[in-house]
């Protein structure tokens, strides 16, 4: 099946004071109708500026597309017209921000925010968009849905925001959405709601980006996996696969750091050292100074995006195919 979204070779730089920001370098995956893929890395890592990209929302300046291409039905989003890219934005691709409290205008009311979304993008009178902006906050689990139309977004708990914020990510049966972290702000009962919520909601052929740090969270709700490190893919695999055979030594880092419930009690595995600055990040693999497989080669050389015979990709010179009937040569020096 032909990707719905594609995003090819994207880099996205920043100007700083005190230099430029390579936030994304050369990220390259894609998301087929229907499917739930995860995008999961460290704070910083370029998790949400690749989002923001696919509907150009990177402020320019400071930020700039420094190469790539990001086709949603074979057009090139990064190269649209402005008044086509608006059509597409809500209509077919929808956003959920992780914060509904900043994605959500203080100043007006909730039900006036619903139906100017469906009014911009459909044809459709005020009534019965009022009455089809109730609906989705009724479908969305929110109680008394027709006082709630009146509410300002600060009189709405955390979790009715997200709720809201969802209705109108849906309502207008987009083909794919970006959830960027959209339950970090609420606590777990509420999470788990929202979740199942989305789960719920999304048709059968619209595609779901998930942001998220939570690895309970990728293996509950997705199909794939993205694993970002420092601007650039470490791995991407099926989930189960991902979880039961991590290839990259930093995804592998990352799930030996999620807290078990069952058996022995273990202290908590840690990744030594720290994120790279994206102001300096290091020569070579962006990886190669915290770990553990490291060797010469590592430093000086920025691994591709190897494609394994199972489908899977891992950016890591210890999964570099060989060519067929070659001895495995060693690693050279650690």
């Amino acid at each position: 099946m032909p990707d719905l979204l594609t995003i090819d070779q994207l880099s996205v730089a920043f100007a700083t004071d005190e230099g430029t920001v390579h936030a994304v370098d050369q990220v390259s995956f894609g998301l087929s109708a229907g499917e739930t893929v995860g995008l999961v890395g460290e704070s910083g890592c370029g998790k949400t500026v690749t989002a923001m990209s696919i509907l150009r929302l990177i402020p320019r300046p400071p930020g700039r597309f420094a190469g790539g291409r990001i086709l949603f039905d074979g057009k090139d989003l990064l190269t649209l017209p402005l008044d086509e890219l608006r059509a597409i934005r809500g209509q077919q691709i929808s956003m959920i921000f992780q914060e509904p409290m900043t994605a959500l205008s203080p100043l007006h009311r909730i039900g006036r925010q619903l139906v100017e979304t469906l009014q911009l993008h459909q044809p459709i009178g005020k009534r019965e968009a009022q009455a089809k902006s109730q609906e989705w906050l009724t479908k969305v689990g929110i109680a008394d849905a027709a006082e709630r139309m009146y509410a300002y977004p600060f009189q709405l708990s955390g979790g009715m925001r997200q709720r809201v914020m969802i209705a109108m990510a849906l309502m207008l049966h987009p083909r794919l959405i970006i959830a960027d972290e959209p339950t970090t702000a609420l606590d777990v009962t509420v999470q788990a709601q929202v979740f199942d919520l989305m789960r719920q909601m999304k048709a059968a052929d619209t595609a779901l980006l998930l942001i998220t740090h939570d690895m309970g969270v990728i293996w509950d709700m997705c199909d794939r996996v993205v694993v970002m490190y420092a601007s650039r893919i470490a791995e991407i695999a099926p989930v189960k696969t991902l979880f039961r055979q991590p290839l990259h030594p930093y995804t592998q880092g990352l799930l030996a750091a999620v807290p078990r419930l069952r058996g022995e009690k273990q202290r908590l595995a840690a990744i030594p050292g720290q994120v790279p600055s994206p102001l300096n990040y290091p020569a070579g693999c962006h990886f190669h100074d915290r770990c553990p497989a490291a060797f010469a080669r590592c430093k000086t050389e920025k691994p591709p995006l190897y494609l394994l015979p199972d489908g899977r990709q891992v950016a890591c010179f210890l999964h570099e195919p060989k060519p067929t009937g070659s001895p495995d040569p060693m690693p050279g020096n650690h």
